[in-house]
């Protein structure tokens, strides 16, 4: 249904008539000029004191005060604006009707309003938001001063289209996405919150607290969206007409998503992998830092993070060297030569081990005899180590120096492969090569 044009037209014209007349009178211009210089001063005087203002002000400040204290700064050439048009249309009031002093009052009042915002939004942390919060709110603002807002509400609800029983509007679509957004940040703002209790609570294990946080998250926006459709006038049983729409869209494109967000569900339920395991998916070998709703981001220990989609976790072979046991054994080979007892070798190789920092005293190492080389015995030293995080190369080579050192003051020899190179006389070999004369083969 669209808007009689002969009404719009008239509304139009209702709402522009103050200002036909108000241009039309000296005391306009007259006003205008003031305006301009109130804005000059304001420049000067909001340049200045940026200018002058310092960052550490205000550093032991909590964050909200910080933050108020930067929006006053950046706000107060509109002060010296108010202000000084204030000032001038009191002078003007001594000189001329109050009525003429009609755009004076309007522009101190949208500079009042437009501090007031500002300085409310600066409490919000996101710069782009704060700028979007401001500017349309105080656009609302202004048109309620003007004496606008209810013409422009009035326009904006006669233009209607209606789908599936729900009469849209761009009103409608404007106060959705205003409440949507505010809703939005409040639940995040309370997830947030909720979460952090949630860590902090040592009788929950991290995979049940990243499975509640998750829960809180998506109830919570599930909350917000339901209230702002019921807030805006939007009967929820009239989105049925939506529900194929939605499940063509999960066919065509959104598989992967709620795949992965049904894999993370699932890998927080079994609990086959939880923050802080170490993991090896493929190449790709690290410590799980943190689990998201499409992925994990697993920590490499060099300052890569692997970022890996949680539906490879539950459909590729993974191997989790924490699952059930946080202790990894560590095997070494080693070999020495025959000139030595194979039994006091063991036992040197396991008190080497023993001593070495990081090897479990709870669970001893252990050498045994693998088997008799052609250069020489061959041992396996075994040991377990508690923190594979610090990795397990390191605590490899600590062994291997160790046994060095020891092998030579014991005199014990590591066994090197033997290389017999025999050179002979090409001249020789030629003759020796050369078949026999007057053999029987000769005719």
């Amino acid at each position: 249904m669209m808007m009689d044009l002969a009404a719009f037209q008239e509304m139009l014209a209702s709402a522009l008539r103050p200002v036909a007349a108000e241009i039309v009178s000296p005391w306009f211009y007259v006003q205008v000029g003031l305006l301009l210089v109130a804005a000059g001063i304001a420049a000067v005087v909001g340049s200045t004191v940026r200018s002058r203002s310092n960052d550490s002000t205000g550093a032991a400040w909590p964050s909200s005060l910080r933050r108020l204290l930067r929006g006053l700064t950046l706000s107060t050439g509109v002060v010296a604006f108010a202000l000084t048009t204030f000032a001038m249309r009191a002078a003007m009031i001594a000189l001329a009707p109050p009525h003429h002093t009609y755009l004076l009052i309007t522009a101190a009042r949208l500079a009042i309003a437009w501090l007031v915002i500002r300085l409310v939004a600066s409490l919000i942390r996101n710069d782009t938001i704060v700028w979007l919060v401001s500017i349309s709110t105080w656009v609302v603002a202004a048109l309620s001063i003007v004496g606008w807002l209810d013409p422009v509400v009035d326009a904006l609800d006669s233009v209607a289209v209606v789908i599936g029983g729900i009469r849209l509007t761009p009103l409608l679509v404007i106060k959705a996405s205003v409440f949507l957004a505010v809703a939005l940040w409040l639940s995040g703002f309370a997830s947030r919150l909720i979460e952090s209790q949630i860590e902090s609570t040592n009788d929950l294990t991290p995979s049940l607290q990243v499975l509640l946080s998750k829960i809180v998250r998506l109830a919570l926006i599930v909350v917000a969206v339901m209230t702002v459709m019921a807030a805006v006038g939007i009967d929820i049983s009239s989105l049925a007409i939506f529900t194929g729409a939605v499940g063509v869209g999960l066919g065509l494109g959104l598989q992967k998503i709620v795949s992965n967000f049904i894999s993370g569900i699932i890998l927080l339920t079994d609990k086959s992998v939880k923050p802080g395991d170490l993991i090896t998916i493929g190449d790709f070998f690290g410590r799980v830092s943190s689990m998201k709703t499409r992925y994990i981001s697993v920590a490499a220990g060099d300052g890569r993070e692997f970022l890996i989609p949680n539906e490879d976790l539950v459909t590729q072979k993974v191997v989790n060297w924490t699952y059930s046991d946080r202790n990894t054994l560590v095997k070494i080979a080693f070999a020495t030569s025959y000139d030595v007892d194979p039994r006091a070798v063991c036992k040197l190789a396991a008190d080497v081990a023993a001593a070495t920092p990081r090897v479990m005293a709870a669970r001893p190492p252990s050498c045994l005899l693998g088997e008799f080389g052609d250069n020489g015995m061959k041992f396996v030293l075994t040991f377990w180590v508690a923190d594979l995080g610090e990795g397990t190369d390191n605590v490899k080579s600590e062994v291997l120096a160790a046994l060095w050192d020891k092998f030579r003051s014991e005199g014990i020899r590591i066994p090197v492969p033997a290389r017999d190179v025999r050179l002979t006389d090409a001249r020789t070999a030629s003759v020796a090569a050369e078949p026999p004369r007057g053999g029987a083969g000769e005719a």
